[in-house]
């Protein structure tokens, strides 16, 4: 009775195929390389895309935020006046959470979480 032949290990499988790869070769499951100018599409592309998505979401945010619907888009006016919006929301919140407490009532910690790191933070930045 003959040994058995040992199985190719993970790692000589995976040398093997990655020779074949750098020398060209295509195996049955591997995608033919890109072209240079398919990279530079491909990269285009990502970007474009990238920009189209950063496009809409400031459009949501003047959809959003009161004072900047039918605006032209000045992303750094749109992103100030989102900061204060959310300031002012956030204060208001503070205000709801003081006078319900005020009265005897209850307010979820969960409600109030975003109160505090907004507290911690406006103080950190006073320093």
């Amino acid at each position: 009775m003959m040994p058995n032949p040992k199985p190719p290990s993970p790692t000589t499988e995976g040398a093997s195929n990655s020779i074949n790869t750098a020398a060209g070769g295509n195996g049955p499951d591997e995608k033919p390389r890109l072209t240079e100018e398919e990279k530079k599409q491909n990269h285009i592309a990502s970007e474009q895309k990238r920009r189209q998505a950063i496009r809409e979401g400031f459009d949501r945010l003047t959809e959003l935020v009161p004072g900047l619907e039918g605006q032209g888009r000045s992303e750094g006016i749109v992103l100030k006046r989102t900061v204060d919006f959310m300031r002012d929301q956030l204060e208001e919140r503070r205000r709801l959470v003081q006078a319900i407490e005020e009265r005897g009532g209850h307010v979820d910690d969960s409600v109030k979480k975003p109160l505090l790191q907004y507290a911690i933070n406006t103080q950190n930045k006073l320093r």
